[in-house]
Formats: structure tokens, C-alpha cells, sequence
């Protein structure tokens, strides 16, 4: 019964995704795709941005290092790092599929399969937000429902992107839904596949060999 309703979900969630692709490539999601007016000041500068993907990559494999996988800040932590790496390829390769123009080269949502350099969809800066967040949301809601407040980070970065000019509505939409769902595969898994590659010590945690 629970492995039916986990892949009645799995099929809902790739079917869905299948679905905003399609209707992105068509000129955008419920015609949601449009140029804002630019702005790269304060909060929504790209400095920001990287900064806060850059803190939330570090602090993922710092407590990962440190806490192993037998704890459960460590086992979770070993999770968003799976989330991340599955994301950052499946990203990847879609973007070099679809090649579509980012609103700071066009108005037009519907260029797509333009120039090897336009990897507007989707977003992996948001997709990669979701993927960190979600196996710490999934693991700690029941005992701290404050923790769903982790989902203003990627939904920042995809309104920060979007009047940025770096990706369009739609862009930051999927990307978000990626990572979701790479987030909620590896909080599923019993292991961490990236964990188990790496050496004893690793695997242990740096704090109990101190």
C-alpha cells in the first residue's frame, strides 16, 4: 500500500513536470511568462544570490563531514547533498536540451533551441535551493513546523532571478520543482549514495574521531 501511494506520487510529480514543460515551450506556463521591469539593487543584486547559494552549499557538506551519516542532522545532511548533485545534473542536461533565451536577450518566452549559451530553463540556482531544503523540511516538520520557513530561500532566489533578468517565470517554476523532487527521493532513500562512496572516516563523522 505504501510503496502504490509513493509511486502513485512519483508519476503525479513527473507527469506534472512533464506538463509545465510543455506548456513553458508553448510561450510560458498560463501565459505567466513575461519581462519585469530590471532590478539589480539591494536584496535582489546577484551578489546576494550567490552568496546565499554558496553559504547553503557549504553548510550542507560542512555538516555532513562533520556529523557522518549515523546522526540524523548527518544522515540528513548526506541527503540535501544527493538532492544537490542529482539536481545539478538533471538541470544541466535540460538546459542544454531546451536552450532557451533569457528575458535579459529577448521579450519573447517562446525562443527555445536557440544558441548552445542560452540555458535559461530551468533554473538551477532555484532548483538547487529546493534540493537542500527539502530533505530537512521532510525530516524535521513533525518535531519543528517552523522548519517549512525554509521555503522562502528558493522562492527569494526565483523572484530575485526573475527581476534579474536571468530567467523567466516559468524557468524558476520547474527549477523549483526539481528540486523538490530530487530533495524528496534522496530523503526517501535508506542510504546516501554519495556517503557511501567516500572513505570510513567520512562515513563516521569527524566528530567522533575528536
Amino acid at each position: 500500500m505504501h510503496c502504490t501511494s509513493s509511486g502513485r506520487i512519483k508519476s503525479l510529480a513527473a507527469g506534472g513536470l512533464l506538463l509545465l514543460s510543455q506548456s513553458a515551450y508553448c510561450g510560458g506556463l498560463l501565459g505567466m511568462d513575461h519581462r519585469v521591469q530590471y532590478d539589480d539593487s539591494g536584496i535582489w543584486g546577484r551578489r546576494p544570490q550567490k552568496i546565499l547559494l554558496g553559504s547553503m552549499i557549504t553548510a550542507e557538506i560542512v555538516a555532513g563531514l562533520w556529523e557522518g551519516g549515523d546522526s540524523r542532522l548527518g544522515r540528513t545532511s548526506w541527503q540535501a547533498i544527493d538532492a544537490t548533485l542529482l539536481t545539478a545534473v538533471s538541470t544541466g542536461v535540460m538546459k542544454r536540451a531546451f536552450r532557451r533565451t533569457r528575458p535579459s536577450e529577448t521579450d519573447d518566452p517562446g525562443q527555445w533551441f536557440r544558441s548552445p549559451h542560452d540555458r535559461s530553463f530551468p533554473s538551477g540556482e532555484v532548483a538547487s535551493m529546493a534540493a537542500i531544503v527539502t530533505p530537512f523540511i521532510l525530516e524535521y516538520r513533525d518535531d519543528h513546523p517552523w522548519v517549512y520557513a525554509l521555503e522562502a530561500l528558493p522562492l527569494y532566489d526565483g523572484i530575485a532571478r526573475v527581476k534579474n533578468r536571468g530567467h523567466w517565470q516559468s524557468d524558476v517554476l520547474v527549477g523549483f520543482l526539481i528540486g523538490s523532487a530530487a530533495g524528496y527521493y534522496t530523503h526517501r532513500r535508506n542510504s546516501s549514495f554519495t556517503l557511501s562512496v567516500m572513505p570510513h572516516g567520512v562515513q563516521i563523522g569527524y566528530r567522533t574521531q575528536w
